[in-house]
């Protein structure tokens, strides 16, 4: 199943930047993948999984593939994109087909890099952003209750679906975004959501942007970020654009050493892609030959068949059962035989809740 993250932001916040490392990750990997066309403004990355190298050693296959995320660099944000400023409506349409944001936010001073507001506040900035997904969920929602409102005088049933958008609607004229609305799981909402994509409900990630400096220790701009996304539900990633694009150039164990040098652990990149997973409840599960080893992502919470049908529908289809070992047994005993050998391999059906990291092989019939 794909994964679509936007990665918005004001002019000279750094997303460009940011996108640029993503795209070259994504070159770097391009020789493991089945498809080599990408749009100019997409990046399928990798997601950085160790688990398929420890997997590989024991296998020994010919070649290791790991799941990927898209990362959709968004166009033409500026104030009043939401009354269609700028390419505001690219811009929102755009954003309405990814499952995640990722909003870069500026949190350094440099004054050789203008900033489109004419000075660094990066609240300001996300509240500019903000802002503009809520207007524009404002103005689609309104049209929706008009229409809810004629349907109302053909079916009484309509009623409960209106008083939930006319409640969503006061929620978002008091600026706040769709994805702290506290009937979030009403069934009647969920409709609405399905159907009208709302932008302001999206999941999101705060990129806060700093320099080199600002690596070590929160500067306040950082600090702000934290405390902003905490309010919203938000989560916040710290990451040096600059150095990200500087460490896909490097080998691995060049970028670990710099890495340690800046006393961080593991790049903002790799972060970024691990927060989405988590956040929009994905786990991945692995197949294992001598052909490829590689990860499959899925919903947490997902059947076996369901599971399998992300290889291949027939596989969902004619699904008869399941070969699990769990990978920590797969590397305790070996691989499949020693796991096999020790009992810990396991038949399993089509109630199977697949766990985040089962080794599987699926038996079919179609």
């Amino acid at each position: 199943m794909g994964l679509s993250v936007g990665i918005v932001g004001l002019p000279n916040v750094g997303k460009s930047t940011t996108f640029n490392a993503l795209t070259k990750a994504q070159n770097a990997e391009a020789q493991n993948y089945p498809f080599c066309t990408i749009e100019p403004n997409k990046a399928v990355v990798p997601v950085p999984d160790p688990r398929l190298e420890e997997l590989a050693k024991i296998v020994n296959p010919q070649r290791v593939l790991h799941s990927t995320i898209d990362f959709v660099d968004i166009a033409g944000l500026v104030r009043g994109a939401s009354k269609g400023e700028g390419l505001g409506n690219q811009f929102l349409s755009n954003i309405r087909e990814t499952d995640m944001i990722l909003h870069m936010v500026r949190c350094f001073d440099d004054g050789n890099i203008t900033h489109v507001e004419g000075s660094v506040d990066p609240i300001r900035d996300i509240e500019i952003i903000e802002s503009e997904l809520i207007f524009a969920d404002i103005q689609q929602l309104e049209k929706k209750i008009e229409r809810l409102k004629k349907q109302l005088k053909a079916d009484k049933k309509i009623a409960p679906i209106l008083a939930i958008a006319e409640e969503l609607k006061t929620h978002l004229e008091e600026l706040k975004p769709v994805r702290t609305f506290e009937k979030f799981d009403d069934e009647h909402f969920k409709a609405l959501n399905k159907e009208l994509r709302f932008l302001s409900a999206k999941p999101v990630i705060f990129g806060a942007n700093v320099d080199e400096d600002g690596m070590l220790e929160d500067n306040d701009y950082v600090k702000a970020v934290k405390n902003y996304a905490k309010e919203v539900g938000a989560d916040v990633i710290k990451l040096c654009a600059k150095l990200e694009e500087e460490l896909v150039g490097l080998s691995d164990e060049e970028a670990k050493e710099l890495l340690k040098e800046m006393g961080v652990e593991e790049s903002g990149l790799d972060k970024i892609i691990r927060t989405a997973f988590k956040r929009l409840g994905l786990i991945s599960y692995f197949t294992a030959g001598v052909k490829e080893v590689r990860s499959w992502t899925i919903k947490r919470g997902w059947t076996a068949p369901k599971a399998a049908g992300v290889i291949h529908n027939d596989f969902e289809k004619g699904f008869i059962r399941a070969e699990v070992i769990a990978y920590e047994d797969f590397i305790k005993y070996g691989g499949e035989q020693g796991a096999k050998e020790a009992g810990k391999m396991r038949l399993e059906g089509k109630d199977y809740i697949v766990q985040d990291g089962d080794v599987m092989h699926f038996r079919f019939n179609v």
